[in-house]
């Protein structure tokens, strides 16, 4: 359980470190709404993802940890997670397009169209995904992208 602790206290410190970072696309709009509906949603869909998300690895360390405390090798470890991950077909098939999405996919595109973009740090994007859930950091980095946009638009117009 201190692992789980660990891990979210890892996860939250790697979101702050984004908005840290971007503060001039995490600051009040001049007009408009605070969040746009757009934003929201994101937002939300990336909340829920972490809640659902936290709720299974929870349930798996409490019923495969068995007293075991070793958070990378053993029981109900990320070691026996991904050993379970590709436990049978259907859960590889999931399996194998999580990993390449996960390693290869979302790094990718963060970093190359994060730089683009000017998003500082974009790499953190990636970071996230080790301590939250898959879908935040790909939810979080829409959310940015979409709030720069917004902000764009507001400069442009003045």
């Amino acid at each position: 359980m201190a692992a789980l602790i660990v891990h979210a206290i890892l996860g939250v410190t790697v979101v702050w470190l984004i908005v840290a970072s971007n503060p001039a696309v995490f600051r009040r709009p001049e007009t408009g709404p605070v969040i746009s509906m757009l934003e929201l949603i994101y937002y939300t869909a990336g909340v829920a993802s972490v809640a659902v998300g936290w709720y299974f690895n929870i349930r798996f360390v409490h019923e495969y940890a068995h007293g075991h405390t070793n958070p990378i090798w053993g029981d109900g470890s990320w070691a026996q997670y991904i050993k379970l991950m590709y436990a049978n077909p259907a859960a590889s098939s999931a399996g194998q397009d999580y990993t390449i999405g996960n390693l290869v996919l979302l790094p990718l595109m963060t970093i190359v169209d994060g730089r683009r973009r000017g998003v500082r740090r974009p790499w953190l994007f990636f970071v996230a995904s080790l301590f939250t859930s898959f879908a935040f950091p790909w939810a979080l980095y829409l959310a940015v992208v979409e709030r720069q946009r917004r902000l764009g638009e507001q400069r442009a117009a003045s």
